[in-house]
């Protein structure tokens, strides 16, 4: 999405792979790459506080000055595992696998305490040992320790980062500092109220930009709200959702990219 270096990429293609100039293509869309390729939305699911799993699991992990500690939560699903001991075993063993991707992913250094489901059976707590062994073994080639698990289902991992932390914003701002957000009914009432004022002058084909919840709100239904619009002010809108906006933001533009106010 950058001119100068799509130029300078294929410059440089042209010296040492002359076939492969033609894969540089330079993307000039008006939504941002990352939002059109849905990869801010992947990178703030992939480090946010809860990782989802197979069969409705879950982890949530949190971070602490001293330490990171990781809770293994079952979810609500169906099993059908012969008793509560084998379906914790079955959790636990999935949960151990993604642990160790996370770690490696999220490059979690220090102190990590993993609070799997209980188990009773000793038996059963050596199995979820040497399988989380063998997955960090898999995953993440830096220094690490692993304890084996308590009766209590904790685990304790010492693991050396390798990288600088990775810190990644994966909550929106309140906009309202009393700790309430508006409704969409409301916040959509103000946007047809600015949609009032400027419609009589406004172009013909318009563009609205909005939180991805804000524009799912505007197009469900028959007729949808953005339909009614249409209907009323003979002009069609197109709303494009923003992952980069913040809940209550919008902004109405014409073809050009200009902002109408």
């Amino acid at each position: 999405n950058d001119e100068v270096l799509y130029n300078e990429l294929k410059d440089y293609l042209r010296q040492i792979a002359p076939s492969k100039v033609s894969i540089v293509k330079l993307y000039n869309t008006r939504v941002p790459i990352f939002e059109k390729y849905g990869i801010e939305r992947q990178i703030k699911t992939a480090f946010g506080r809860t990782v989802s799993m197979p069969k409705g699991a879950y982890l949530v992990i949190e971070h602490t000055e001293a330490l990171h500690v990781i809770d293994v939560n079952s979810g609500n699903r169906s099993n059908k595992a012969n008793s509560q001991a084998d379906t914790a075993l079955e959790v636990n063993m999935i949960a151990a696998s993604e642990i160790a991707r996370q770690l490696q992913l999220r490059d979690m250094g220090g102190i990590i305490v993993v609070d799997f489901i209980d188990m009773h059976s000793a038996d059963h707590r050596q199995k979820l040992y040497e399988h989380l062994k063998e997955e960090m073994k898999l995953h993440n080639r830096t220094k690490h320790k692993i304890l084996p698990p308590s009766k209590f289902g904790l685990v304790q991992i010492t693991r050396q980062r390798v990288r600088p932390e990775m810190v990644i914003k994966t909550k929106e701002e309140n906009p309202n500092k009393d700790g309430e957000v508006e409704a969409p009914i409301t916040l959509v009432e103000k946007i047809e109220n600015h949609l009032d004022r400027i419609a009589p002058e406004a172009p013909k084909r318009m563009l609205l930009h909005v939180h991805p919840f804000i524009a799912a709100y505007l197009k469900k239904g028959m007729p949808s709200i953005q339909q009614k619009w249409f209907f009323k002010h003979k002009k069609w809108i197109k709303i494009i959702p923003r992952d980069a906006y913040q809940y209550l933001e919008y902004h109405f533009l014409d073809s050009d990219d200009n902002e109408i106010r």
